[in-house]
């Protein structure tokens, strides 16, 4: 639905515990205002999406329960005055509007709490690694894709924390190695804006645009173990063909199981979560099938999630100094070995010659 939103537009979301990449997309419209049925900020755990919206001068109005969506549609126009949300000159909502330091002061108390939800998360983890534990050790039923892995990198596109960034960072990767492109879900989306083609596009279909499915990729559904598969259905509708992939697990494991499985010679992977706030963003309860598929590929895997905070390659001077120099001297070679130019020269210092006296 981001991707619907314009510049002059107002966002009514229904999101508690905003997250951070979700945040991200909603800045990218250019919006001035979010409305949030739920709340911004739980005080579950510290989650990032209110701040970066604050700090970046959106208006945020918080708590304005479900009864606005029976009384606004896309497309009404609405008045926002301290809080109180106006349609037609009638009060329809209203709610409390965040500043900054009400935002800081809910980020400090959930991290007080944050020990506790650290143990549900570590508890819930335990239990399903007894359930989920066959995904370490046993061969999946994998999806007979047409794409080759033998003998190729893969580089599986996640929308995580920086994911366009280090996207942008791994081009020349991208441009030398020409690893299979495997995007998850919205990863798609990233991988063409970048001026990239996905080869697979794997997930529940729920984050990215009939564009990107449509842009020629194999579409791998994300099924759960009951064969279930609530994204067939979008593709159904859009006319396209996909193969259907059960496992208990997230759609990015599921995208290096895939790799790993046929072969691949290194899994390289962008925006994909590893710590414990990404995960609650996430709204993932433990990470139990991430721990088993990590253990599972094992030395083929590279995380490059922030690798464009690792190294800004820039120009030094005496690299420009030394160019600068080189380029002059070719360029003094051929005007000196052309006959023309060297006439021309040779008559110049005749006359200079000339003017001075000697």
């Amino acid at each position: 639905l981001v991707k619907r939103l314009k510049a002059t537009d107002i966002a009514i979301i229904d999101h508690p515990d905003l997250d951070q990449v979700s945040a991200a997309s909603l800045l990218e419209t250019k919006i001035e205002a979010v409305i949030n049925v739920s709340s911004f900020s739980t005080g579950r755990y510290p989650n990032t999406g209110p701040l970066l919206l604050k700090t970046a001068g959106v208006y945020l109005i918080d708590r304005v329960g479900p009864g606005i969506f029976e009384r606004l549609a896309d497309g009404d126009s609405i008045k926002i005055e301290q809080g109180k949300i106006f349609k037609d000159g009638k009060v329809v909502a209203k709610g409390t509007v965040l500043n900054l330091a009400m935002i800081e002061e809910q980020a400090e108390t959930a991290r007080e709490s944050i020990s506790l939800e650290l143990e549900k998360f570590a508890i819930n983890t335990l239990d399903y690694l007894k359930k989920e534990r066959e995904i370490a050790f046993k061969t999946p039923d994998v999806p007979p894709v047409k794409t080759k892995f033998t003998g190729r990198h893969s580089l599986v596109v996640v929308r995580g924390y920086d994911y366009k960034a280090d996207l942008k960072t791994l081009r020349s990767y991208i441009k030398e190695m020409k690893p299979i492109l495997i995007a998850v879900d919205g990863g798609a989306d990233a991988l063409l804006e970048a001026g990239h083609r996905p080869h697979i596009i794997i997930g529940d279909m729920d984050s990215v645009t009939d564009k990107a499915l449509k842009s020629g990729a194999e579409i791998v559904v994300h099924a759960y173990t009951n064969g279930n598969a609530p994204g067939k259905k979008r593709i159904d509708d859009l006319g396209l063909k996909c193969h259907i992939f059960k496992a208990a697990c997230t759609s990015e494991d599921l995208a290096m199981l895939l790799a790993y499985e046929k072969g691949t010679e290194l899994i390289v992977a962008v925006g994909t979560h590893g710590h414990l706030v990404e995960f609650l963003d996430k709204g993932r309860e433990g990470m139990a099938s991430t721990f088993l598929v990590r253990l599972k590929v094992g030395d083929r895997l590279v995380d490059a999630k922030g690798v464009n905070q690792l190294y800004h390659a820039s120009p030094r001077f005496s690299y420009l100094l030394i160019l600068i120099l080189a380029a002059l001297t070719t360029f003094s070679v051929v005007i000196i070995k052309t006959p023309v130019v060297r006439l021309y020269l040779s008559t110049l210092m005749v006359k200079l010659r000339l003017i001075i006296g000697f």
